[in-house]
């Protein structure tokens, strides 16, 4: 066989390939470095390797251009240092010195710089040639705790690949997902702390299927790695809306996952607005006064060290208690949702019953002002880094026929019991599949008397091994069934066991309660026609066929222990 020629490995790879070999890559550092510190080393490769192919396809297809138009290369060569030649076409500028060839060269060279001191280097390059990136890349390449030969060694593993050579949106694509996937990798890592940065697929889907986020300002004021806000731009492309129509608004208190979310929104090409550092948003909101279209958060549950201050303006509905941030998390995103508004935030199931520190004064009032819309309760395991059982509080300020929905239900809620959906796909971890994600999506839309839309938003982390179960799988529930069956006349109706609307009355007279399970009741039995006579026959028959086939293998078993 002819040997593969070296160029080979440099055409665009496939998903599959790019997320094995860069998760490799992260193998290659696990040794000598802890899950927190290999993500920023690694990330930050990526994110370097994505900017200089795209810089570098963006310069080749210059070069057609002004090639075809007639220019020497006099004047080609002197186009192609325009920055505004890149920039305008929303590529980042990268200097020489941290163009992605130069430093696997120099990677090679024995000299008086490590590969670190050129990596951090070409960071600061990066961040000072594009006013977007300021204060967004890791600097740790030249740690002491950065082993530099390995560090080489992964620079040639990440040169096997190249994002670009499909056009630019399709390299960006293929980055993000990279991104995404490496990102739930990470989390699954760090363990419990990867909570802290990361939504799994399923839950951020689900809500930003619900929300269905068209245009407006869309806000996360504990954003993490900012997941939501790349669904959000997933759901506009594949619905053919520019995903500029969406400002985006978030807050990150710890350092490292705000970088995380600045290098995630910019290689999904999404402009947001994350504050011009880390913060608490509790202590001080970086947005204060701005008013959104949609919330979308997942914040850390049951938080006793929080800051508290009793006089604060968004405590509209009772101060919260002063050991758990619950039902201060929960008036914050009210507080920041414009009078057409609407939110979906994840919770810990307890936040639907408690009335320990008067949490059930202030459920009991959003209650009677009519802000829930809408109460999902999930089932276990879609979270790795928790074993709390979690929950979905949707908001909408205004539930009147209108924008909003053509059906008026101003004092009802929609309670939606969606423990049975989803499938394992591992011991410890369940996912939703895409059809789970549309029945509880179109329930709420029919509910409300929105526009049912195929799903939007792409599960990036899903692979071979994590893909959904077939239909007849252990805990598929109802998920399987499309809209159609579940909702045969097109028409919103209750569904013993998965959804009932439910009066503010009803609610009442239940203490202010919102677990689903309390209001849905029991799924409704399958019909079974088959007389009791005959069942009995044809059970009693396949039961000793089982008997007679039981004999022949101890049979056979018997014969082969004999010859030994």
């Amino acid at each position: 066989m002819a040997p593969r020629k070296k160029q080979d490995a440099l055409l665009p790879s496939t998903d599959k390939e790019l997320k094995d070999t860069l998760w490799k890559a992260a193998d290659k550092l696990r040794g000598s470095m802890d899950a927190s510190q290999y993500k920023d080393v690694v990330l930050g490769l990526v994110f370097l390797k994505y900017v200089s192919d795209a810089f570098t396809a963006r310069a080749s297809a210059l070069t057609a251009e002004l090639t075809e138009e007639g220019y020497d290369a006099e004047a080609i060569a002197e186009t192609l240092e325009d920055r505004d030649e890149y920039t305008a076409s929303n590529v980042f500028w990268v200097d020489e010195d941290a163009r992605w060839p130069h430093l696997v060269q120099m990677a090679k060279v024995n000299d008086v710089k490590t590969i670190g001191q050129r990596l951090n280097e070409a960071m600061d390059l990066l961040m000072s040639d594009n006013p977007s990136l300021a204060g967004t890349l890791p600097r740790v390449f030249n740690n002491s705790s950065v082993d530099q030969r390995r560090l080489a060694e992964l620079l040639d593993l990440l040169n096997s690949l190249r994002f670009s050579g499909q056009g630019a949106s399709r390299a960006r694509d293929l980055l993000g997902e990279v991104y995404e996937y490496f990102l739930a990798k990470f989390a699954l890592s760090e363990g419990r702390r990867g909570g802290e940065f990361y939504t799994p697929a399923s839950v951020v889907r689900t809500i930003v299927e619900v929300l269905q986020p068209r245009e407006g300002r869309v806000y996360d004021p504990c954003c993490g790695s900012g997941g939501m806000f790349v669904q959000a731009e997933k759901f506009l492309a594949a619905h053919d809306d520019d995903p500029m129509k969406l400002s985006v608004y978030g807050q990150e208190n710890v350092e490292s996952t705000w970088r995380m979310a600045k290098m995630n929104l910019a290689i999904h090409g999404l402009n947001g607005n994350l504050g011009p550092r880390w913060g608490d948003t509790f202590s001080l909101d970086l947005h204060q006064g701005v008013q959104m279209e949609y919330v979308m958060a997942n914040p850390p549950f049951n938080i006793k060290d929080w800051n508290r201050v009793e006089s604060d303006s968004r405590w509209t509905y009772g101060v919260p208690p002063a050991k758990n941030a619950n039902y201060a998390w929960l008036q914050h995103i009210i507080s920041k949702l414009k009078p057409t508004g609407t939110a979906g935030v994840v919770m810990a199931n307890g936040s639907m019953t408690s009335k320990s520190g008067g949490e059930g004064e202030i459920r009991a009032q959003l209650m009677e002002n009519d802000l829930v819309s809408c109460m999902v309760a999930l089932p276990e395991k879609l979270f790795r880094s928790t074993g709390i059982p979690v929950c979905i509080w949707f908001f909408a300020k205004d539930k009147s026929a209108g924008r909003g929905g053509s059906v008026d239900r101003r004092g009802e809620v929609l309670f939606i019991d969606a423990r049975s959906l989803g499938h394992m796909v591992s011991r410890a971890e369940r996912a939703f599949s895409d059809a789970d994600i549309k029945q509880i999506a179109d329930a709420y839309h029919l509910w409300r008397g929105m526009e049912i839309l195929d799903l939007g938003t792409k599960d990036a982390t899903a692979t071979e091994s994590s893909s959904p179960a077939p239909e007849s799988a252990e805990g598929t529930g109802t998920g399987t069934e499309p809209v159609e069956t579940t909702f045969p006349d097109g028409a919103y109706r209750d569904i013993p066991g998965f959804c009932r609307s439910v009066s503010l009355a009803e609610i009442k007279e239940a203490g202010y309660a919102l677990t689903p399970g309390r209001y849905v009741g029991m799924a409704e039995a399958e019909a079974d026609d088959e007389p009791l006579d005959e069942k009995i026959a044809r059970l009693t028959a396949q039961l000793q066929e089982q008997f007679a086939e039981s004999d022949r293998l101890q049979a056979v078993v018997r014969e082969q222990l004999g010859r030994l």
